[in-house]
């Protein structure tokens, strides 16, 4: 996981830097938290935002989660936001004992097959996308 770390900080620098990776526009989609707030993902333009979907039952997920908290509370006010997409079939009902259980620092919202697909055909999770300040899809990772 350490890895992951290491990968997200070279790519959020990156980013900071430069835009010459950008390759495609990030979908407008438009999630709802668990709290019933709507979260536009196009209203994120200015900042560095990382999209995970993940699910409760995906062991590599769940194992990737403390590194993400760790790095929401590093960088978040230096103008990076984590989304955390759950893919759970069963919605709220089984992301909301995780959540007690598992307290996490930055949105965790509700995505499935259809939104997935607005970012790329991925078929395994934990995927995650960065985009760039101007709204542009600069890097996916899997695993």
């Amino acid at each position: 996981m350490k890895n992951l770390i290491i990968v997200l900080m070279f790519v959020v620098t990156a980013v900071f830097t430069t835009s010459a990776l950008a390759q495609r526009q990030a979908p407008n989609v438009v999630f709802k938290t668990v709290d019933g707030k709507m979260y536009d993902l196009s209203k994120l333009t200015g900042k560095v935002v990382i999209v995970n979907f993940w699910a409760t039952w995906c062991g590599p997920c769940r194992k990737e989660i403390p590194d993400f908290i760790e790095f929401y509370k590093n960088y978040k006010d230096k103008g990076v936001e984590i989304l955390g997409v759950s893919l759970d079939r069963e919605g709220w009902e089984k992301v909301t004992p995780f959540l007690k259980q598992t307290p996490i620092n930055y949105p965790i919202v509700l995505g499935n097959g259809e939104i997935a697909g607005k970012f790329s055909k991925f078929n395994a999770i934990p995927t995650t996308f960065i985009i760039d300040k101007s709204g542009k899809i600069v890097d996916e990772h899997t695993g």
